[in-house]
């Protein structure tokens, strides 16, 4: 227990803005990955600063140990970074969960803290577990048999909400429970079943949120983080975004997003969906650079990039221009309705070599369903045109996974072979651009089990523990999956053809609102 008291003392000592509060009551916010991620998430940030807030409340953080075997085997237990106590000892655990492979990061979190892992098996005697974060927006379920209560969406409000119901009824989980179940907004297992609620719209008042905590030691090394617009009116048919929260994208206003960034920040980065989306965006990114600050966007549409921009860009220090055309060609942008084109993607890469930028960086996805080889074929001859704009051209690749609540929910994994086979002839064509075009894959078997989890009911969730158990290899996953019997439980199951996503597409677009 010491040396996990001096690894966490080191990371406090580095940070500033660190909430040392006292008070009655004492919960933990958990994060299923290592400190890191943790402090580059805004929304972790946002909740630890507002449930600090709350008279009579206190909000320790706990994170996921960087090396779990060293911590398993030095029988070190989870601690709290501000008060270095177990978190066993709290009476309420909050966990923020972004995606599904961080469920075993939950798992490790509940063993390392010595509370039964699974709902069923915790009485009163064992601290509450509440979840919640952006997996929510998605599929929920696979979380069901681990948490006592699931906050969905935005948890600004919700999370303090929870926490003093817990309170009023005692800390008692059934009583918590019963007293939750009128209310909108959670997702309680043990009433609920498998039937998610509906994702509860948020106060706007609360807007926009802002970092609490710098520390050199995040994926974002001492970068303020605060929010220039959320959500998105954008339609793309992949995405748990698309028009969800609140009708569509909320913006904030430029004196507000500049007014909350401290003196002292040197590095600032502007967080949402769509955040180039912002009608005063380059009022916005002026006022940062002006200053004197670095300037980071957690988003940049290749549509929306101008000379403007890019140099006020450059001005804050960028030294690659990131931008996602997710379709392979331009046929399969149309398909997702995705906006950018081919002439957006050169103009970007125009844009980056005329603002000295050493990379132009296209995120993209492949097995979209409906997609061929001549698609991919598509993209290779297009790399031809453009690193004759560009000379350093990266493509940041990952299978397409289809989500719950999108139009594509439903549509099958393209398959590891398919991929990984498309894959290979994406890398085999870029190879005559050799030292000008490169390709940085993510993992198709990883990207499988992320299907199963996104599209999958709680038999997929307890998988997870099967193979946490076995190693938590993929051979561990694969064969876990197949024993619980879990499969793909979406509306369609199946693999769409291109000409059915069109019509789903339409049909879409008549049901919702329009964009903004």
């Amino acid at each position: 227990m010491r040396d996990a008291q001096l690894q966490l003392r080191k990371l406090v000592d580095s940070e500033q803005g660190t909430i040392m509060r006292e008070a009655p009551t004492r919960i933990a916010l958990c994060y299923p990955s290592p400190y890191r991620a943790a402090m580059a998430s805004l929304g972790y940030q946002q909740i630890y600063r507002l449930l600090n807030q709350v008279p009579g409340l206190a909000a320790d953080r706990a994170v996921l140990p960087d090396d779990v075997p060293a911590a398993r085997a030095g029988n070190w237990p989870l601690l709290t970074l501000e008060r270095e106590r177990p978190v066993g000892e709290y009476p309420l655990l909050a966990f923020s969960v972004a995606y599904e492979l961080e469920l075993a990061g939950m798992i490790d979190c509940l063993q390392l803290a010595g509370i039964p892992v699974l709902a069923a098996d915790r009485s009163d005697r064992d601290p509450l577990i509440v979840a919640g974060g952006p997996l929510t927006f998605s599929n929920p379920v696979p979380l069901a048999p681990y948490a006592d209560v699931i906050v969905l969406g935005e948890g600004d409000q919700l999370a303090a909400e929870v926490v003093a119901v817990a309170g009023e009824v005692g800390w008692r989980r059934d009583a918590l429970v019963a007293a939750l179940r009128d209310r909108p907004g959670y997702y309680l297992p043990s009433i609920h079943g498998d039937d998610v609620p509906r994702v509860g719209q948020a106060d706007d008042t609360l807007l926009p949120a802002r970092s609490v905590v710098l520390t050199p030691n995040s994926e974002l090394a001492d970068m303020f983080l605060t929010e220039a617009a959320r959500g998105c009116s954008r339609g793309c048919t992949y995405c748990v975004m698309r028009r969800s929260t609140n009708g569509g994208m909320r913006v904030v206003p430029v004196a507000d997003v500049l007014a909350g960034i401290p003196e002292a920040a040197r590095r600032v980065g502007l967080v949402g969906a769509a955040v180039t989306d912002h009608p005063d965006i380059r009022a916005i990114v002026r006022g940062v650079v002006d200053g004197g600050r670095e300037v980071g966007i957690s988003s940049l549409r290749a549509d929306k990039l101008d000379d403007e921009l890019v140099g006020l860009l450059a001005r804050g220090g960028y030294r690659t221009l990131t931008v996602a055309a997710d379709g392979a060609s331009e046929r399969m942008r149309r398909v997702v309705e995705r906006s950018t084109k081919e002439s957006h993607l050169l103009e970007t890469a125009a844009l980056a070599a005329r603002h000295g930028m050493k990379t132009t960086k296209i995120y993209m996805m492949v097995g979209v369903p409906g997609e061929t080889d001549e698609d991919i074929e598509e993209l290779v001859r297009f790399t031809g045109e453009l690193v004759k704009v560009h000379a350093k051209i990266a493509y940041g690749v990952a299978p397409f996974v289809a989500k719950r609540h999108t139009p594509l929910d439903g549509t099958d994994f393209a398959g590891i072979e398919v991929v990984e086979r498309r894959l290979d002839r994406l890398r085999r064509g870029l190879a005559v651009y050799r030292g000008k075009a490169e390709l940085r894959p993510t993992s198709a078997r990883w990207a499988w089990v992320e299907y199963m989890l996104a599209q999958g009911d709680r038999r997929a969730g307890l998988a997870v523990l099967d193979a946490h158990a076995a190693g938590g290899s993929f051979a561990a996953y694969k064969k876990a999956f197949a024993a619980r019997g879990a499969t793909p439980t979406g509306p369609r199951a199946r693999v769409a053809s291109s000409a059915e996503i069109i019509a789903l597409r339409k049909r879409t677009l008549l049901s919702n609102s329009p964009p903004g």
